[in-house]
């Protein structure tokens, strides 16, 4: 990367204006530190060529922000930093794969970084997925103006380049102030969810191998196609990403690339099951049964502000993607591939493609988790009812019927030795975490087969 970034904290004002509905892990008890920074320096925008390639444009000056949570100290830091894309759908910036990875990036000692890197987060806009409020979340500086009243953004033609440069500047942290100074840096990893992993697609198929930066890629939840290069002063077409030919990872990877779906992108109108296509070497999917492009993982106890007509998905992707970043370090490492997967079993049932369901109605094949093998509810990413935009990415979970678990399970012992040898099937195939085995057990759904209990 030839442009040069500048870190400057960001203190007083509001604080730091990222919030998750779910609480993650107590910083300061595992030694951890969080503080803000604007990142100010110089990006190009480029435009597509007629042989599909990128050619640099023009440049702009940008100053943008990122969140940093770090270890305090070196001793406690593996050396990798994971360098995530912020979510810009809700018409504000968010960090749903923190919300995920969160467990595991504090006890394996990774550093993680946020990133503004769209035009939404730093001067507002109406979103994607928004909930209908009336609102159109406005500019950071004027939120803010203490804290952000220097923050600009020159648009998302721009912002591939301003990822770039921010991770590779990241990875000098030699001088004082830096915001990883006195940590020692091996390893940086790309990471997005949603737009920002359709985003990371575009990254990686025209600007990872030209920057150079990024040592491994997770892309978590893209459509069949790829966000578009943008334009200068606005956000770029998410639409684009939804529809035309399907956008595959290239052939001409340098570095690993981890892509991990959900039911809701494999089909509804996210459509990657066009874009579908096979491992290799430094390419790995995972398809996983049961889950939805965002859950209850990510909501918690503000489900009831989404005003959906039935219980979000409340599948275990959570454990699966803290599994997939522990691949993929150990992948970039040269020490082992992550695991193979079948894809999720689709069927073309003559008006569209349709997911093949087990005998109680949930989705075949794909990584498997404990709550789907011994099941109490049927756990799905596609909504067939006519609902709001959020509630379709938020999937839905329909309890099965108290006679048909008491056909399942004679006693609830019977059901927990299950659960538990599902679990621990799962962990042998590694596809969750030895770490989340007591986290996993513990989201054993006893209360429901103590609720079959007078059908048996």
């Amino acid at each position: 990367m030839s442009s040069r970034v500048t870190f400057i904290e960001l203190t007083g004002g509001k604080g730091h204006n990222i919030l998750s509905a779910s609480p993650g892990p107590n910083l300061t008890a595992h030694r951890y530190d969080e503080r803000e920074y604007a990142a100010v320096g110089r990006a190009r925008r480029f435009e597509s060529t007629s042989s599909g390639d990128v050619a640099e444009a023009v440049s702009a000056e940008f100053t943008t922000r990122i969140l940093v949570r770090r270890p305090e100290n070196d001793s406690d830091f593996n050396g990798y930093v994971v360098v995530e894309w912020f979510n810009v759908s809700s018409g504000t910036d968010a960090a749903p794969e923190y919300t995920y990875l969160a467990p595991e990036i504090v006890r394996s000692g990774c550093a993680w970084v946020g990133v503004s890197a769209q035009y939404t987060g730093i001067e507002g806009g109406a979103g994607s997925v928004g909930m209908d409020d009336g609102d159109t979340p406005t500019r950071l500086a004027d939120k803010d103006p203490d804290r952000y009243g220097s923050l600009r953004h020159p648009g998302d033609g721009y912002s591939y380049d301003i990822f770039g440069a921010i991770g590779g500047a990241l990875a000098a942290n030699h001088t004082q102030g830096h915001p990883l100074a006195g940590l020692t840096v091996r390893r940086l990893l790309a990471a997005g969810e949603s737009q920002s992993a359709m985003a990371l697609t575009t990254y990686v198929n025209h600007f990872a191998n030209l920057h150079n930066v990024f040592h491994g890629i997770l892309i978590h939840s893209r459509s069949l196609g790829a966000l578009p290069l943008g334009e200068a002063d606005g956000p770029a077409d998410i639409t684009e990403a939804y529809r035309g030919l399907p956008v595959r990872i290239s052939n001409d990877l340098t570095v690993p690339v981890f892509v991990v779906q959900t039911e809701t992108d494999v089909l509804t109108n996210f459509q990657y099951v066009q874009a579908r296509q096979p491992d290799s070497s430094l390419l790995r999917v995972w398809e996983m049964a049961g889950t939805s492009h965002a859950d209850f993982a990510q909501i918690g106890e503000y489900e009831s502000m989404l005003g959906c007509p039935a219980p979000v998905n409340r599948g275990q992707q959570r454990f699966v993607l803290r599994s997939a970043l522990h691949h993929l370090r150990s992948w970039v490492d040269e020490e082992s591939e992550p695991p193979v997967a079948d894809p999720l079993l689709v069927v073309d049932a003559g008006d569209g493609h349709r997911f093949e369901l087990d005998q109680v109605g949930n989705a075949r094949d794909g990584v498997r988790t404990p709550c789907v093998d011994v099941p109490t509810q049927i756990l799905s990413g596609v909504v067939e009812d006519d609902v709001p935009r959020i509630c379709v990415l938020f999937g839905v979970t329909t309890p099965l019927p108290p006679t048909v678990i008491a056909d399942l399970y004679p006693d609830q012992d019977t059901y927990l030795k299950r659960y538990t040898e599902a679990a621990d099937t799962a962990i042998e195939a590694g596809f969750v975490r030895p770490d989340d085995r007591a986290e996993v057990i513990a989201d054993a759904r006893i209360d429901l087969v103590a609720d079959a209990d007078a059908f048996r």
